[in-house]
């Protein structure tokens, strides 16, 4: 069956006739909402061919994090690495940073993933692009609701306090996603003309998953230290477990930092984003 003949056609101005920096955002924030229908349409035929056939369906979710925090929770209490003291039970530290990096890691994919998915509707339909990574946005965020309900059964196994801190998560969650679809974008591009980058992305994250302080806390001594201040994750990850787990952000300026700089960068990033992807679809239609 051809999905694109339930996608909504939606009239698309090209950027050929932008005269300025202020004129281009305007029309990108003004694509941005006029998008959000075709958006949920396409996040619903994604979440609809994901788990039809599926046998554990949303559980694929949050298993994999758990997993994963299992076995470096196995390992750490078998003393068969040391990661040093955390200051909170250290299988809550490592379940809640496992599941906020496979947050970070599907924000990271989902740019990507979704142009690629849709390559020939673009060939075919003029619609704004925005309504892609919108839509991929829906589906993390999707998958996010489902990981917090694993998230509430770890506090509550664990008897870890309630705060009004857990009213700030979703702040943090959002800047974590935010970051990921920034760094997902910019290699966006470059992924529609290579297959190097969607062949290789995997291994970078997982490196990078060994270079954040997902299941260890930040090193403080040089040169480990230079790991938490140069990896853009580590800032936002750890605010986000702090939130979650202590109810406060232990190191608030360079969350603040990274978020801002997030932001900007996001802005850079979606305009090479919608520039670029023209010129790539008619390379790709020759």
């Amino acid at each position: 069956m051809d999905h694109n003949s339930k996608l909504p056609v939606v009239m698309y101005t090209p950027d050929s006739q932008m005269r300025s920096p202020l004129h281009l955002l305007r029309l990108m924030c003004r694509d941005l909402a006029s998008s959000r229908e075709l958006a949920w349409r396409l996040f619903v035929r994604d979440i609809s061919a994901q788990y039809r056939q599926s046998i554990l369906g949303v559980f694929w979710s949050f298993i994999p994090p758990i997993l994963v925090g299992l076995v470096f929770i196995v390992l750490q209490s078998r003393k068969i690495v040391d990661f040093g003291e955390t200051d909170i039970p250290y299988p809550v530290f490592v379940l809640v940073g496992t599941t906020l990096w496979q947050v970070f890691a599907e924000s990271l994919n989902a740019p990507l993933q979704s142009v690629r998915k849709a390559k020939l509707m673009l060939a075919k339909i003029k619609f704004p692009y925005e309504a892609l990574i919108l839509g991929a946005f829906y589906t993390i965020l999707f998958n996010f609701l489902i990981k917090s309900i694993v998230l509430i059964g770890i506090l509550l196994f664990f008897k870890v306090k309630i705060t009004l801190g857990l009213l700030l998560v979703p702040m943090a969650i959002f800047m974590l996603i935010l970051l990921g679809i920034t760094i997902g974008l910019f290699l966006t591009p470059l992924g529609m003309l290579y297959t190097d980058i969607a062949s290789g992305l995997p291994v970078v994250v997982q490196l990078w998953f060994f270079l954040s302080p997902v299941v260890y806390p930040p090193p403080q001594s040089f040169p480990f230290s230079l790991m938490t201040t140069l990896n853009p994750v580590s800032p936002i990850l750890v605010g986000a477990r702090d939130l979650v787990t202590k109810g406060f952000i232990t190191n608030l300026y360079p969350f603040l930092i990274v978020s801002g700089l997030t932001i900007i960068a996001l802005s850079i990033t979606w305009i090479l984003y919608r520039i670029s992807l023209p010129i790539i679809i008619e390379r790709m239609s020759a």
